[in-house]
């Protein structure tokens, strides 16, 4: 039986186009099919109905992406199951967040870490390889899910400008170019804080903030052992007051991108 993405393939194989003219006529964009047809996303069944209207294929996709939608989800499942109990939480609150802000003081975010950076970090000594294994894949899972939804949280990535130079030499222009590419993605935004603005609240800490749909907001800090979701009401008042203090002092997305650059200038 074929998947999906080799259906989409030849689908398009077929009728001799584009992916970015099949996004056109399906309203969507072509780096979308190209997505879909990589196996990175599966279409929502509003998308595959439009895919198969175009293609003439009857229910072909639509089929074929409720059969990758459950198996995606029975793999999201399995991974979940065997995440930390104390980080199951955030990872749902995560997933449907209508918005998400991100403040690292010392590290890439990790939704826009390359694997071999993600590794990395993760294998720091205290994990198995298993569990290291086990948490990139988690890791991965969670980039494809939070960042590559059709219909996107607004996501904003604040971090240190040492973040830009944590990476070892060997992977530091592939993570810098992963950095610059995401930041050019709908709805994401990237912004350093640059040497010379002093002491600060954030040079010491790393947390994010997530805003549901219900109007509430959450907060997910983490240290070397564990992490934990804050939801009392001073506490997360606290990490958006901080998150304010540190963003009035961060370049903006357009300057931020000129100082990545800069940085993959002088490796």
């Amino acid at each position: 039986m074929n998947t999906l993405p080799e259906i989409l393939r030849q689908l398009r194989s077929e009728r001799s186009v584009t992916q970015d003219q099949v996004g056109e006529a399906i309203l969507v964009s072509g780096s979308l099919i190209a997505a879909f047809e990589q196996g990175r996303l599966v279409p929502q069944p509003d998308t595959a109905a439009r895919l198969d209207q175009f293609f003439g294929s009857g229910d072909r996709v639509r089929k074929a992406a409720a059969e990758a939608a459950e198996a995606r989800e029975l793999e999201r499942e399995r991974r979940r199951m065997a995440q930390a109990v104390w980080f199951r939480p955030w990872v749902q609150l995560e997933e449907s967040a209508t918005a998400l802000r991100y403040y690292e003081a010392s590290l890439i975010p990790g939704l826009l870490q390359t694997e071999e950076y993600a590794r990395s970090v993760l294998d720091s000594g205290l994990r198995s390889q298993r569990e290291v294994d086990e948490q990139l894949a988690v890791r991965m899972e969670r980039q494809s899910v939070v960042l590559g939804r059709e219909d996107p949280a607004i996501c904003v990535f604040m971090m240190d400008v040492a973040a830009l130079r944590s990476a070892h030499p060997a992977m530091a222009k592939a993570q810098l170019e992963r950095l610059l590419a995401d930041s050019e993605r709908h709805r994401t935004f990237v912004h350093v804080v640059p040497d010379g603005v002093g002491m600060h609240i954030g040079r010491s800490v790393s947390f994010v903030l997530a805003s549901l749909d219900n109007g509430a907001l959450a907060g997910y800090m983490e240290d070397i052992f564990e992490g934990r979701l804050v939801t009392a009401p001073a506490r997360v008042t606290g990490l958006d007051r901080a998150w304010h203090t540190v963003n009035a002092l961060a370049l903006n997305a357009a300057q931020s991108r000129d100082l990545i650059r800069q940085q993959l200038r002088e490796l």
